[in-house]
């Protein structure tokens, strides 16, 4: 990343900086969010809410991550994503103290709608367009990766400390340790201050044409699709398998360190996500991820389900986690160039968010509706060869995209 730093504008932050601060958010709102199936079974043990509830909270979340995510994003891609962070920080502090008091499901639904805007502020998706407006284009895989890493590096460090919470504070007082955790990252993001805009960029004002331009291309919807398994498949597979591996009878310690799998194994998935672009066609790499999920999933159906075999399974999943992320914002960069980019990346990542949602509800109530998760693994399995396939005819730019989508005609050119 030295050259990202190298080519800050003046009165802007180093690009370094800018990559820190983000990385630091995602890793804090991202990781916190994968340790919300460490209280499906405390939340749902009493007289209270169910499983169904506690899905239909989380759907709530992911629905409102979506709906707001492309408009958080134009206000970002306008004005910069310092401020945008810093909301959703807030918003993910107040989403942990709702919860923290949540004994019904009206309670779960509102800490349900903070958290979602907390995800939609400070997670990936709302420093997708800063990150790549602050390095040069041959570093903007890597630095969009970077979020990728930071949100890798959050869940590995998240996890194994709110269950020590947990067990030694109780999950009401763990909910209030990790909304201090997250008001603590906000001077880092108020510190930095990223470029919203270019001089030359002002022909590219129109996000009417953005989007225009994108809901004509084939391969949009295509992408769309594909994120759609995406959030389905980790939503299911976070918020559920700490209750899985409960209800087979394995010691809780065995689902946080088959999560932190996931989240070593992501570090990995993510740098090779973040070089495949050089390597073979990003399409290529987004069908061999989802055809690995559907084999990986196939694992939990047919292998004998012991603490090592969850362990492993879940450290495989890892290295297809949030690789998808790298690959999918990169696709939409190369496509419909950066001018944009956050709120474009905003639109797909709702169809991820709708996924997630129908993840997270359809767990809860099929668990509720038949004590097992076998239908929910098999359904994860079409859908990840259904996402492999709808990968293969997506058309990829040129190397002559327009840099700023300042240039409709020529954007329309290229991606229709």
């Amino acid at each position: 990343m030295k050259d990202a730093a190298l080519s800050s504008a003046p009165g802007t932050s180093p690009a370094w900086l800018v990559v820190l601060a983000a990385a630091i958010s995602a890793a804090a709102v991202m990781g916190i969010w994968q340790t919300m199936g460490l209280y499906v079974r405390p939340i749902t043990a009493g007289p209270g809410p169910g499983r169904e509830a506690f899905g239909l909270s989380i759907a709530f979340a992911h629905i409102i991550w979506g709906v707001s995510a492309p408009v958080i994003g134009a206000v970002a891609d306008r004005y910069g994503s310092r401020i945008v962070i810093t909301m959703g920080l807030l918003a993910t502090a107040v989403g942990l103290i709702t919860l923290r008091s949540a004994a019904s499901q009206d309670l779960l639904l509102l800490a349900g709608v903070f958290l979602g805007l907390g995800l939609a502020g400070a997670g990936i998706g709302a420093a997708v367009g800063a990150v790549a407006r602050s390095a040069p284009p041959e570093e903007q895989s890597s630095a969009i990766a970077a979020l990728g890493l930071g949100s890798a590096i959050g869940i590995i460090a998240v996890l194994p400390i709110t269950h020590l919470l947990i067990d030694e504070i109780g999950w009401r007082n763990s909910l209030s340790v990790l909304a201090a955790a997250v008001l603590i990252v906000v001077p880092l993001v108020l510190a930095t201050r990223d470029r919203p805009r270019l001089a030359s960029d002002r022909s590219g004002d129109d996000f009417v044409a953005a989007l225009s331009t994108a809901f004509a291309s084939p391969s949009f919807w295509l992408i769309n699709a594909g994120f759609f398994v995406c959030g389905f498949h980790v939503t299911f597979f976070a918020t559920y398998l700490p209750s899985f591996v409960g209800d087979l009878g394995l010691p809780d310690g065995d689902a946080v360190l088959a999560l932190m799998l996931v989240g070593l194994g992501n570090l990995a998935g993510i740098v090779l996500a973040g070089k495949c672009g050089r390597i073979m066609p990003l399409r290529t790499g987004l069908s061999l991820i989802y055809l690995g999920r559907a084999l990986v999933f196939l694992g939990f159906l047919y292998l004998p389900l012991t603490g090592m075999t969850v362990i492993l399974l879940s450290g495989l999943l890892g290295v297809l986690w949030l690789s998808t992320v790298p690959l999918t914002s990169t696709l939409v960069v190369n496509l419909y160039g950066t001018r944009w980019a956050t709120m474009l990346f905003g639109v797909v990542f709702f169809s991820h968010q709708v996924g997630a949602a129908a993840g997270g509800w359809l767990g809860g109530m099929v668990f509720d509706q038949f004590k097992s998760y076998d239908i929910m693994w098999w359904v994860s399995v079409g859908l990840g060869l259904f996402a492999a396939l709808l990968q293969v005819p997506i058309k990829e730019s040129s190397a002559h995209r327009p840099a700023l989508f300042g240039d409709r005609e020529q954007a329309h050119r290229e991606v229709v």
